[in-house]
């Protein structure tokens, strides 16, 4: 379930497939590290090698999943910067569960600067507490 299709092993994090598969060769701290990047980036593989299912906070792979799912329709902010227009406020560009690309829809959003703080795998809006943007853009030069 690891292996690789071309035969190479990357250094990001396929290098754990390595000491995993030759685990003499590694020290106890290198295979720990192997296991945890196993685990984050490739949360099926260990689950069905292992036998053993990863609950939250043991997959970095498996929360972005969650959390896509999660607020999948949700407005997930794709960039923001601080406003010049409205002082104490970040502007914020959002998409519908953070998608990307043409034709995707954006909308822009004033957060309190005090209250944007970007969780693991971005900042949602709460459409009821974060007011549309319609006037002056940081963004537009």
């Amino acid at each position: 379930m690891l292996r690789s299709d071309d035969g190479y092993y990357e250094e990001d994090s396929a290098w754990a497939i390595v000491a995993s598969t030759f685990p003499h060769l590694f020290t106890s701290h290198e295979r720990r590290a192997a296991e945890r990047t196993i685990k984050d980036n490739r949360p099926d593989a260990w689950e069905a090698i292992s036998g053993t299912i990863l609950g939250s906070g043991e997959s970095y792979e498996k929360d972005r999943r969650a959390f896509e799912q999660t607020h999948a329709d949700d407005w997930i902010v794709i960039s923001a910067i601080s406003s010049s227009h409205q002082k104490g406020f970040v502007e914020c560009v959002a998409t519908s569960g953070g998608r990307r690309g043409a034709g995707t829809e954006e909308r822009r959003f004033l957060v309190p600067s005090c209250k944007y703080e970007v969780g693991r795998f971005g900042f949602v809006v709460d459409p009821e507490r974060h007011h549309v943007c319609g006037g002056p853009s940081d963004f537009i030069g």
